[in-house]
């Protein structure tokens, strides 16, 4: 099955912008452009249904209607049930609400584990639980490779290790971690695990359920989707850990973590990806199917396609002496989020590809940890280059020819 990519582009009208042509975007990681289902529910509601919704008469009643819409059916294409899957404002303030309730929850004497890996918004909310008197171990990566390796996990794990915070994979490693492997050695050892889904869900939405993962997040605005946090937390956790929420929201554990209120418009719009998946998978596919089966024969379409874009952008920089690239050299063990370290820095990288027609960016992407890991000086940084599946062979043969130009 080959990714019908005239149709893909039809459904992001950032492809019809008439700026916008002949630019090739390379700066997904930091947020993808939005397909039109989102576009139309977003404009839809702030033009129909901008009431306070739940209440009684039509206009609030379907707001509210589209708001548990978009809860429903997420969470059905990532396997889990409706009130494990909330909304919050971002994925930053998402997890930083998350570790106050785990730092509650926690008892004097244990600990949790987070890696170097991460992006700081992952990490650095958990490392600030030792202000608590919490013990924070850390997972540390590979310097040579960037990589985590499940044998030094199982070195930190004990008795005393409550949570496991990682990421599916990193913003500038690209590694696709093996997450069901490490959810079932932190299940193994009594402990739970936290996965930061951010950098690896706009490849393909996952199977929450089937990764074993008692916490996964993402962010909506880099899934094609409007700007809000998605988190999913399983039933057993959520319902151990201390309420967050108002007090009389305490037996709802899709609020039980989200103690400001929701933006309305956006929770609806989010419906749109579950359109944008339905859609894709109609064109391709055809025929009955759940929507989590859906959302994986569209996840494997999507990885497909990126694969075939993302070998020869590898290929390419692996024969250039003046680029180092970071994480694996193989498509099919990482996402397209290729960070390379150049004699320029990332930034005056980024600016040098503008003339032809690439945009792409440059710095730390908030990853300072893994960056000095490596020995890489996060005021240098990287050159980032990020894309998802809208992304075609002229894209790529653009960024090849502009590369050519500034190593």
């Amino acid at each position: 099955m080959q990714l019908d990519l005239d149709f893909i582009r039809q459904q992001f009208p950032a492809f019809d912008v008439p700026s916008l042509d002949g630019q090739s975007f390379f700066e997904n990681a930091g947020g993808s452009y939005t397909c039109a289902q989102v576009q139309e529910r977003l404009f839809r509601f702030y033009r129909e249904r901008k009431v306070q919704p739940y209440a009684p008469y039509e206009a609030s009643r379907l707001g509210g209607e589209e708001m548990d819409e978009a809860r429903l059916r997420l969470a059905a294409m990532l396997g889990v049930q409706t009130d494990e899957l909330s909304f919050g404002p971002s994925t930053t303030q998402n997890t930083y609400v998350l570790s106050q309730a785990v730092a509650q929850w926690l008892e004097p004497g244990q600990s949790i584990i987070v890696t170097n890996q991460d992006h700081e918004a992952n990490s650095g909310p958990w490392r600030r639980l030792a202000e608590r008197g919490i013990t924070v171990k850390e997972w540390r990566i590979n310097p040579e490779t960037g990589l985590l390796d499940p044998q030094d996990l199982q070195a930190l794990l004990g008795d005393d290790v409550r949570m496991v915070c990682f990421p599916h994979c990193s913003n500038v490693v690209g590694a696709v971690n093996p997450v069901a492997q490490i959810t079932a050695m932190v299940r193994a050892a009594g402990a739970y695990s936290c996965v930061d889904g951010v950098s690896y869900a706009p490849h393909g939405f996952p199977n929450v359920d089937a990764l074993g993962a008692d916490i996964y997040l993402f962010s909506a605005y880099k899934t094609y989707g409007p700007h809000q946090g998605v988190m999913v937390i399983r039933r057993e956790l959520g319902m151990s850990l201390p309420n967050q929420g108002h007090y009389f929201n305490a037996h709802s554990l899709y609020k039980r973590f989200t103690p400001a209120g929701p933006d309305h418009a956006q929770v609806a719009a989010c419906a749109g990806m579950a359109d944008y998946v339905d859609a894709v998978h109609a064109h391709h596919f055809g025929g009955e199917a759940s929507p989590a089966l859906r959302c994986a024969q569209v996840h494997d379409l999507f990885r497909a396609h990126e694969v075939k874009l993302t070998q020869p952008i590898l290929d390419y920089l692996a024969a250039k002496n003046s680029a180092q690239l970071i994480g694996p050299a193989k498509a099919e063990d990482r996402a397209p989020t290729i960070a390379i370290k150049l004699q320029i820095s990332g930034e005056e990288a980024a600016e040098k590809l503008v003339p032809f027609g690439v945009m792409a960016g440059g710095g730390d992407f908030y990853a300072v940890r893994p960056l000095e890991a490596m020995n890489i000086s996060p005021e240098h940084g990287v050159l980032r280059l990020s894309f998802v599946h809208y992304t075609g062979r002229e894209d790529v043969d653009r960024l090849l020819n502009a590369l050519d130009h500034i190593l």
